[in-house]
């Protein structure tokens, strides 16, 4: 049998069993009821170090649900680190608000937050910062320019659930917060997310319009054009169980990517992931970038690594690299050149939580291999 190591996959055991189980013995599978909903979105906002959590059928909802809470509407202008998955950008457009793509960081890959204040215009309205592959965006700097021009600042946390910025939990930092819990995330319901905010207006909107904006005193004399974005209750179910391991898989992740560190932080062809002094990174993929000669040979590493058994996948392409937008006339190609360089020789090294020694050093090895017939 040919060996396989997936790039990632969840850490699931009989807690997930029991909880699913009560759940449908009960019958409380909709998003309408069950104990489990209003259990996940205040365990979770606990810890994420918020008042209020709103669970959502997935982290591009709970993104568009950010853009409801907060009013951003047509025209605004949102400004956005341009190597994200296109969730975060599609949020702001489904409100026809215009996203502004911001270069990225050498070190980090998150927004370069020097740029920022150059791109603020009299229609900019929020900030929205992605925590990318887990590592936390120097929050200060963005803080700071939000109070300076009155913006918002949401946070894109699909990949950062309990990272810290300066022992600050992500999605607690700025006024909403956002959470996937898809299968390859930190925790995971399946598909799920989750909008987090220490702001009781913003969570009752939020909280109003994921669940069709139904009326007070009449159900069905509707507040406002509401979205039917409601996780369900046994999903709620999963979430709670998972949430009960989170610290567990997140030691799991930084252990997996201090031995990549440690295996190949020698190799002049990589750049790897790092954490600043003000951030724990909980490394939800550990994400390598080709450097030198090798830079261009990212997809021949790729195809080698597959045949090996070891799944690997490539990095986010660009806002400003997306063909549909730069054919709208709403993006050029030259825009972000660093998000650019790093969209072409970037991948994820396998990094699920129940990964062996074993493994990672067939990975270590068989990834030296490669680069070495590449002639590094």
């Amino acid at each position: 049998m040919k060996r396989w190591i997936p790039v990632s996959q969840p850490y699931l055991d009989n807690a997930e069993k029991l909880n699913v189980a009560d759940a449908l013995n009960k019958g409380a599978i909709s998003g309408l009821f069950g104990e489990y909903i209003p259990r996940f979105e205040e365990e979770f906002a606990a810890y994420s170090d918020c008042k209020y959590g709103i669970a959502t059928t997935s982290g591009t909802t709970a993104l568009h649900l950010a853009m409801l809470a907060l009013s951003i509407g047509k025209d605004d202008e949102v400004l956005v680190s341009t190597l994200t998955n296109m969730a975060t950008f599609f949020a702001v457009i489904y409100q026809g608000a215009r996203p502004i793509p911001i270069d990225i960081e050498e070190d980090t890959f998150n927004i370069d937050t020097t740029l920022l204040e150059s791109k603020i215009s009299s229609r900019t309205k929020a900030i929205l910062v992605v925590h990318l592959f887990g590592h936390p965006v120097d929050m200060d700097p963005i803080i700071s320019l939000a109070e300076k021009y009155n913006l918002y600042v949401i946070e894109d946390c699909a990949q950062a659930h309990g990272a810290t910025y300066k022992g600050k939990k992500v999605g607690s930092i700025g006024n909403i917060g956002c959470f996937s819990f898809y299968a390859n995330k930190i925790i995971t319901t399946g598909e799920g997310g989750m909008v987090t905010t220490n702001n009781a207006e913003l969570a009752d909107r939020a909280r109003s319009l994921k669940s069709l904006a139904f009326g007070d005193s009449n159900k069905f004399m509707h507040k406002d054009v509401g979205y039917n974005y409601r996780m369900t209750n046994v999903q709620a179910a999963i979430g709670c169980a998972q949430l009960g391991k989170i610290e567990n898989i997140i030691s799991s992740k930084r252990k997996i990517a201090a031995f990549y560190t440690d295996r190949l932080s020698s190799l002049d062809a990589l750049q790897l992931p790092l954490e600043k002094a003000y951030a724990r990174n909980v490394y939800w993929m550990y994400h390598i970038n080709l450097l030198g000669p090798v830079a261009t040979k990212r997809e021949f590493i790729m195809e080698k690594l597959l045949e090996w058994g070891i799944e690997t996948r490539e990095g986010f392409v660009p806002y400003n690299m997306q063909e549909i937008f730069i054919n709208r006339g709403w993006v050029n190609l030259e825009d972000c050149p660093r998000a650019n360089r790093v969209a072409l020789s970037s991948f994820y090294l396998p990094s699920g939580p129940l990964l062996a020694e074993e493994e990672l050093e067939y990975v270590v090895g068989k990834l030296k291999l490669v680069l070495n017939l590449t002639g590094t």
